[in-house]
C-alpha cells in the first residue's frame, strides 16, 4: 500500500533520479521535466531517493545566506536550484533581489517589462541562462519596483527611481562596481545608469534594446501610436493568457508548456492594471540624447529579425555610444533566453572576461540646475547671502551637489532630473519668502567634473536657459523632459527655442 501511494504521489527526474512531490513540474536540481515513477525502472524508493555524489555536484547552485552585520553577503553550496530571495530598501520601497555565483566580477542583470524572481526559475531555459551568467560572474538579480516580489505602488516608477533601486541593491550586496546588463525595456535604465554613474559601472551590455518606444521621423523603427494602442488593448483584454508570445518568443509560440508558463509568469509579475500602466509609462521613454554621454565599454547585442524591436534600433544605439561594439545575431526571438542563448552568452562572457582596465571617469551625465537671483530690485548683501544658504540647504536635502556660485547665481548638479526640478521649485519658493525673485534653467547632458565643480557645455546651456526665463519661472529643455515620464509633474510647453549650444529643434518647458 505504501509503495502504491509513492507511485501515485511522487515524480522522478530522469537525469538526477531524485524524487519530488507531484506538485512540481521541473526538477529543482537540473530543471528537467519530471516524469511519473510509474514509468521509471522498478526500484525500492524512499521519499527522497539517495543520489550519487557526481549527480549532486552537477546540480550545485550558489545561494546567498545571511551575512554578519559587518560582512558582505557570502555564498554556500546547495542542491536547490533557486537562490534565496532577500530585500533591500530603496527609499521606502522594498526591492527583491537574489545573488548567485562566485565570479571575479559583479554583473547586475536588469530585466525587461515585468518579471517574477522566483517563478522565473521554473522555466528551464531561464534557469539555464541565469546559471551560465553566474558561471563567470557574481550575478545580481532583482525585480524592478512595481513588479514581481518587489513592492507594488500606485505611483509608477521613473527611470530615476529605478536607478536608485539598482544602487540600493548594489549597496545591499556590497558591490562597488558592476557590469550592467539590460534587456529590452531594462536597457533604457541600464544605459542611463552607465552614463550617470560611470564610477559604479565597469561596462554596459544591452540586448534587444530601443532608445525610443514610439515612432519619430528621426527614429522611424519604433512602433507607431496605433501599434502601441493595439498592444495596450491586448494587455487590457487578454492579460492572463500568453500575451505577446508570438512576437516576443516566436520559436516557442507553438510550445504549449512554454505558453502556459509565460501566461503564469506574467500574471505573477503584475496585475492587468499595473502591466498596462507600466507599458504606457515605457512608451514615453526617450534616451537618445543619453547615448553620447556613455563613456564606459559597451556591448550592444541584437537579433537580426527581432519581431518586437527592430535591429536598426540596436545599430542606432551602437552608433551613438562612443566606441561601442555591436554584435548582430541570427534569430527572431526578442526574449534573450529563448532561441540560441549560447550565442548570446558566449559574446557576453568573452566581453566580460576581456574588459580593459579603465581610469576613473571624470565625465558624467547629470542634470544641471542654474538659479539666478534678481539684482534689479537691489537686494541687500544679507539677502543674497541668505539666498545662497537656502539654495545650498535645498540642494543637500534633495541629494544634489553644489558646484559653484557667484553673488547672485547658484549652480548645482543632480544625478536625476526629478530631484533637480524639485530643488528648483523649492529654491524659488523659499527665495520668494525672503523677498528675492529667481529664475532657473535646467539641462541634462555630459558634465566635466573636477571635484564637485562641474563645467562644460551642459553648464553653459543651463545658464543660457536661465537667462531666457522670466523671474519666477523654471525652464527646462526636452533633454530633461525625456527622462521624467511617470513623474506626474505638470509642465507648460513653451515651444521651440533658438539658444546657443542647444540642438536645433529643442523645445523648452516651464515647470508648473
Amino acid at each position: 500500500m505504501a509503495l502504491s501511494w509513492l507511485r501515485t504521489e511522487m515524480k522522478q527526474c530522469p537525469l538526477c533520479q531524485q524524487t519530488f512531490e507531484d506538485t512540481l513540474k521541473f526538477c529543482r536540481s537540473d530543471g528537467a521535466l519530471l516524469e511519473s515513477l510509474d514509468t521509471a525502472p522498478t526500484a525500492i524508493l524512499t521519499n527522497r531517493q539517495h543520489v550519487s555524489t557526481e549527480a549532486r555536484d552537477a546540480a550545485q547552485t550558489n545561494v546567498l545566506v545571511e551575512p554578519l552585520a559587518d560582512q558582505a553577503p557570502t555564498v554556500r553550496i546547495t542542491s536547490d536550484l533557486i537562490p534565496e530571495t532577500r530585500y533591500s530598501k530603496s527609499g521606502d520601497i522594498n526591492i527583491a533581489y537574489q545573488v548567485l555565483g562566485e565570479g571575479p566580477i559583479d554583473l547586475v542583470y536588469v530585466p525587461g517589462w515585468v518579471t517574477h524572481l522566483e517563478y522565473g526559475w521554473e522555466e528551464p531555459s531561464l534557469a539555464r541562462f541565469y546559471r551560465r551568467l553566474a558561471s563567470f560572474s557574481r550575478l545580481i538579480l532583482f525585480d524592478k519596483r512595481g513588479t514581481g516580489m518587489s513592492d507594488q505602488s500606485t505611483d509608477f516608477p521613473t527611470l530615476e527611481q529605478r536607478m536608485d533601486d539598482v544602487r540600493a541593491v548594489m549597496e545591499a550586496v556590497h558591490s562597488e562596481r558592476a557590469v550592467i546588463f539590460g534587456m529590452s525595456e531594462g536597457g533604457n535604465m541600464a544605459m542611463l545608469f552607465a552614463a550617470t554613474y560611470p564610477e559604479r559601472t565597469i561596462a554596459l551590455i544591452t540586448f534587444g534594446v530601443y532608445a525610443k518606444r514610439v515612432y519619430d521621423p528621426e527614429y522611424p523603427w519604433a512602433p507607431t501610436p496605433e501599434q502601441r494602442q493595439k498592444f495596450y488593448d491586448a494587455v487590457e483584454n487578454e492579460w492572463g493568457g500568453p500575451v505577446g508570445v508570438e512576437d516576443l518568443a516566436p520559436s516557442m509560440a507553438g510550445d504549449e508548456r512554454f505558453r502556459n508558463w509565460w501566461a503564469t509568469y506574467q500574471r505573477r509579475s503584475a496585475s492587468p492594471r499595473a502591466a498596462l500602466a507600466l507599458a504606457k509609462n515605457n512608451t514615453a521613454i526617450d534616451v537618445r540624447h543619453v547615448l553620447p554621454a556613455i563613456r564606459v565599454p559597451a556591448l550592444v547585442l541584437h537579433r537580426t529579425n527581432d519581431r518586437d524591436c527592430n535591429v536598426e534600433e540596436g545599430r542606432y544605439i551602437a552608433a551613438h555610444i562612443p566606441n561601442a561594439k555591436f554584435v548582430e545575431l541570427p534569430g527572431h526571438d526578442h526574449i534573450l533566453y529563448v532561441g540560441d542563448q549560447d550565442a548570446v552568452l558566449s559574446e557576453v562572457q568573452d566581453f566580460v572576461e576581456n574588459l580593459p582596465i579603465t581610469a576613473e571617469a571624470e565625465s558624467v551625465l547629470a542634470t544641471v540646475l542654474m538659479v539666478q537671483a534678481s539684482i534689479n530690485d537691489a537686494p541687500s548683501p544679507v539677502s543674497l547671502k541668505r539666498f545662497q544658504s537656502l539654495a545650498n540647504r535645498e540642494t543637500k536635502w534633495l541629494k544634489g551637489r553644489f558646484s559653484h556660485a557667484s553673488e547672485n547665481e547658484f549652480c548645482a548638479i543632480f544625478d536625476g532630473p526629478i530631484r533637480a526640478m524639485r530643488c528648483a521649485r523649492a529654491i524659488r519658493d523659499s527665495a520668494r519668502e525672503t523677498g528675492i525673485k529667481t529664475r532657473a534653467g535646467l539641462h541634462t547632458g555630459l558634465c566635466e567634473l573636477r571635484g564637485d565643480k562641474a563645467s562644460g557645455a551642459t553648464v553653459d546651456i543651463s545658464k543660457r536657459i536661465a537667462n531666457h526665463a522670466d523671474f519666477g519661472e523654471v525652464l527646462l529643455t526636452n533633454a530633461v523632459m525625456d527622462l521624467v515620464s511617470g513623474s506626474g509633474v505638470a509642465f507648460a510647453d513653451k515651444g521651440r527655442c533658438k539658444i546657443e549650444g542647444v540642438p536645433e529643434g529643442c523645445r523648452l518647458f516651464a515647470l508648473a
